[in-house]
């Protein structure tokens, strides 16, 4: 189910076709993923190519990851947190909960106009339907609570430094304050306040010392990847 889904998704999503952006992500998310999950489940990850902040995850293992939330991250602890929540929605059975309740037919052109706004347009949204566009309104508060916990033991046990999880939530409230139409998408979501900022810095808290000692917060090899994800041409705008 999961794959004749991505297949969807990529044939109507602006997907990032470089090879050293998809081998940089390919090899973060698999460092995630490997001591997440042991069913041999073929891990995918992609870039889409949309100014939009958001990330979203399919039944089966693919991630993706919007070009608009890559550029709001300063280091390489903030991109492992939004893949190991997303790597955490695969491995709780979330997204399948999700899509069990939508027919196969409308699931690729759900996933591009509510998460991209590629359709964004009263006749696009009149076409799928209001089911299609409760499909993926908002993770349940308890899903979320769920795959932040499980993604930051997650992302601590391939030794990167769980911090970067409440950093990227602080980025994407302060933005939402700033300027909310940059990160509408996220919040449609991803429902996130700070009581949920509190939450993660508290099972970090709660983390055994030693376990939070030697873990990689950056990386050149990130900072490269932005540097060439940001000297793209622009992002496609949302069609109408």
């Amino acid at each position: 189910m999961g794959r004749e889904y991505a297949q969807q998704i990529n044939a109507q999503l602006p997907i990032v076709d470089d090879p050293e952006i998809n081998r940089y992500l390919s090899r973060l998310g698999d460092s995630i993923a490997r001591v997440a999950d042991n069913r041999g489940l073929d891990w995918r990850f992609f870039v889409v190519d949309a100014r939009d902040v958001n990330a979203f995850a399919v039944p089966g293992g693919f991630i993706y990851v919007n070009r608009g939330l890559v550029e709001r991250m300063t280091n390489m602890s903030q991109l492992a947190a939004v893949l190991g929540h997303e790597i955490g929605h695969v491995t709780q059975r979330h997204s399948v909960e999700q899509m069990a309740n939508q027919q196969r037919a409308n699931m690729g052109i759900t996933l591009a106009c509510v998460l991209t706004r590629v359709c964004a347009g009263q006749g696009a949204n009149a076409a799928i339907g209001l089911g299609a566009n409760a499909l993926f309104a908002k993770f349940s508060r308890s899903d979320e609570a769920e795959a932040d916990r499980v993604g930051l033991d997650y992302i601590v046990r391939a030794r990167i430094d769980p911090t970067g999880m409440p950093e990227t939530f602080r980025i994407l409230m302060a933005e939402r304050a700033r300027r909310p139409e940059g990160v509408e998408s996220w919040f449609v979501t991803h429902p996130l306040e700070e009581d949920r900022i509190r939450q993660a810095e508290a099972i970090i808290n709660a983390m055994p010392p030693s376990s939070l000692q030697g873990l990689t917060r950056d990386s050149r090899a990130f900072q490269d990847f932005k540097r060439r994800l940001q000297a793209l041409p622009p992002s496609p705008a949302p069609r109408n």
